[in-house]
């Protein structure tokens, strides 16, 4: 109830005029039943009741007005609140820490922002208006009833409280099934996330159905909570209805003997009989009111779990682009240990000397891509310090630290969009002269000059529509704009032919002598002319050294440099 209220506070106003006129329109309504006995008694007096009629469609009238006013109101309200909500998540799970990415299914954060922001958006609107509307509404009915007779009223609610008192175990139910049906929806955008996300990949082994399955199993999950909570909030309304038709035979059983009697008048007991089945619409207003709450409450905890997720609070800040020399990097006694894991990093330390190029070689598993995950404070160290230009990381924001560093990971992501837009991604002001330089030394001014639209060309979904050297090339491009003082280079010529791994050595080269350059190889042939080679071995520091020292003086080197024709060449 406090997160509700918290989206609706700034709505407050608006959500108040709203009740304002709900509660006009029902004054409208409870006047009705005095104005209909007046008219009752006018024809058996044999007066007119020409001014009283015209009074009920006035009356009428009025609170059809004021319903449809209002409904705009709230709807409008709605979707404002639903734009918070979706506004607020999507800036936090933007900025998730990757510790929290790594652990998260995308498709189950997407549901947040999507389904799960819906029913918050109905409970801070519809359900706060609709209880209290039925509330005053049943209220002032009640009071009105009681001046009509108390003795009748007293009935009707002994009715009303037994059924009350029934509805409230069923309610809470209703929010403890729509919370497992959200998760299961989220489990079906994750599983359809992972489906799509690797589309070839499935295809390629044959695992439609395996994964159709998965898909299926997380929808009978949502299928049978959405079934628990349709079974009790039919049971909801049925007891709702049940409430009016009981009191209605109650008071027409209790009234019938009164008016027998002579205690009360067929006129009163009519205009009581319409009060209580005036009292169907705010009751019924209540309890959907009450039901949608549970939903919302339902949904608000996973949205609230969006809220206690640790996000990088630093990133905001537009830093200003470095002019100076290039810095040295300096990994000083780190470690680092992923969760439930054996130490990634036990203890390393290195330095990558200013405007050079440093290669990170060692097997699978050494240690390589965490260290550029934590020079750009994707984690934190548990140990030991990182500096870039004899500075701690540490002590400067991440958007300070990111900016300084451009970095080509070994997937080579492409965005949805245009050639020049993935260009422009990481440096949105690249002037037209930059681009072509990139495109240059990338050779992937080919690749444009024969697209008929060239820049204008759309990458497809992933880069879909391009190959794999040229997803490659296109991040190493989008790198070099950004005019880094450090270039971090994860397997950077892994997809390409020799003669553009040629191309881009000349161009790694060329960038060197204006920024440091730290790249991870597997194929040594891209290294031996790095400045410093570190040798990793299981996140330890094995060796480092030029390519012949390493060759001459390192057992695993040699054996790597010699697993691909290195060694000759060398002549070790």
């Amino acid at each position: 109830m406090r997160v509700l209220f918290r989206y609706a506070r700034p709505h407050r106003l608006v959500l108040a005029a709203s009740l304002l006129l709900v509660l006009a329109a029902s004054v409208a309504g409870l006047i009705q039943p005095l104005v209909a006995q007046r008219v009752l008694e006018a024809l058996a007096d044999g007066g007119g009741a020409a001014g009283p009629i015209a009074w009920l469609a006035v009356l009428v009238v009025v609170g059809a007005g004021l319903t449809g006013l209002q409904s705009w109101w709230q709807q409008r309200t709605a979707e404002r609140v639903v734009r918070q909500v979706r506004r607020d998540l999507v800036f936090r799970l933007v900025r998730l820490r990757v510790p929290e990415l790594d652990r998260r299914a995308p498709g189950d954060l997407i549901a947040r922002v999507t389904s799960d922001s819906t029913l918050l958006q109905n409970a801070a609107t519809d359900g706060l208006v609709n209880v209290a509307n039925g509330t005053l509404s049943v209220t002032g009915a009640l009071v009105l009833m009681g001046a009509v007779h108390a003795g009748l009223l007293a009935v009707t609610l002994a009715v009303l409280l037994s059924v009350a008192a029934v509805m409230m175990l069923v309610l809470p139910r209703i929010r403890l099934a729509v919370a497992r049906g959200q998760e299961s929806v989220g489990a079906v955008g994750a599983a359809l996330d992972r489906t799509l996300g690797a589309a070839r990949t499935v295809k390629a082994n044959g695992a439609e159905r395996r994964e159709t399955a998965v898909a299926e199993d997380a929808i009978d999950g949502a299928y049978r909570a959405g079934l628990t909570g349709a079974r009790y909030a039919a049971w909801v309304r049925v007891l709702s209805g049940v409430s009016i038709q009981a009191a209605f035979l109650a008071v027409l059983g209790v009234g019938g003997a009164l008016v027998a009697a002579g205690d009360l008048t067929t006129p009163a007991l009519i205009a009581f009989l319409l009060y209580v089945f005036y009292l169907a619409s705010p009751i019924g207003s209540l309890v959907a009111g009450l039901s949608t709450l549970q939903l919302g409450l339902g949904a608000v905890g996973r949205i609230e779990e969006v809220g206690r997720m640790p996000v990088e609070e630093d990133v905001d800040r537009a830093p200003e682009r470095a002019a100076g020399p290039a810095p040295a990097v300096e990994f000083d006694d780190v470690w680092f240990s992923y969760p439930d894991r054996a130490p990634a990093l036990g203890g390393v330390s290195f330095t990558a000397p200013a405007g050079g190029q440093t290669a990170l070689v060692g097997l699978s598993g050494a240690g390589k891509t965490t260290t550029f995950a934590l020079l750009q404070r994707f984690y934190e160290p548990a140990a030991g310090r990182i500096r870039i230009g004899g500075v701690d990381i540490a002590t400067l924001d991440r958007a300070q630290v990111r900016r300084r560093i451009a970095y080509v990971e070994q997937d080579s992501p492409v965005m949805a969009g245009t050639l020049e837009e993935n260009l422009r991604y990481a440096q949105p002001d690249a002037s037209a002269e930059d681009i072509a330089e990139a495109l240059r030394l990338t050779r992937l001014d080919e690749l444009v000059a024969r697209l008929p639209e060239g820049l204008r060309t759309p990458v497809g979904t992933r880069g879909v529509a391009l190959s794999g050297g040229e997803r490659q090339r296109l991040a190493i491009a989008r790198a070099l704009l950004r005019r880094p003082e450090v270039l971090l280079l994860d397997e950077a010529t892994a997809q390409l032919d020799a003669r553009n791994e040629q191309a881009l050595r000349e161009a790694v080269d060329s960038v060197s002598r204006r920024c440091t350059v730290v790249l991870i190889a597997h194929r040594l042939s891209t290294v031996t002319e790095a400045d410093r080679i570190v040798v990793l071995e299981h996140g330890r520091v094995r060796a480092v050294g030029s390519h012949r020292e390493l060759v001459a003086s390192d057992v695993l080197y040699r054996e790597l440099a010699a697993s691909q024709l290195l060694v000759g060449e060398e002549g070790a």
